[in-house]
């Protein structure tokens, strides 16, 4: 993994196990992420999804028939961004489509284990509600691919650093 210091204070560059142990808590708490997608005009959306941080990649679901899932079927290039406990974080990468069993009931159980009662059905995800914004029953399940990501530290240390994978 290649390291940017993007500081202009002199700040030290943030250590890759920081985001790292950010995200591991944040899978415990009521953590809100945003999926940032390229629309066919160019135009960019922005939409809260609820992700998991599993094996270096974030997971999410979404309605075949959302704008988000019908940006990533056009262009899967893609950010997702979060809050953590000290440090603002973005990830760029590309989705992709999940369709394998194992790893679809490997999700299922991760997000029912935080409450969200999602079991496995005809190759989505299904429950008997989800978030407004993630459309109605089955829903997709998609991988983002990491390229890079970029964390800003909101207390100390300190800093800026753009992380190449």
């Amino acid at each position: 993994m290649d390291q940017k210091n993007l500081d202009i204070y002199g700040h030290d560059p943030i250590p890759w196990s920081r985001a790292l142990d950010g995200l591991k808590q944040a899978a415990a708490e009521q953590t809100s992420y945003w999926l940032a997608t390229v629309g066919p005009d160019g135009r960019p959306h922005v939409a809260a999804v609820g992700a998991l941080w599993v094996d270096d990649r974030f997971y999410f679901t979404s309605g075949a028939g959302t704008r988000k899932s019908r940006n990533l079927a056009k262009n899967p290039n893609c950010a997702v961004s979060v809050g953590l406990k000290g440090l603002d974080l973005s990830v760029e990468g590309t989705a992709t489509r999940v369709t394998d069993e194992p790893t679809l009931h490997r999700l299922a159980k991760l997000y029912a284990a935080l409450g969200w009662p999602a079991s496995v059905r005809d190759g989505a995800i299904t429950a008997e509600y989800s978030a407004p914004s993630a459309g109605r029953a089955p829903w997709n399940l998609y991988v983002v691919n990491p390229t890079a990501a970029v964390g800003v530290a909101t207390a100390e240390p300190h800093g800026a650093t753009r992380w190449s994978f």
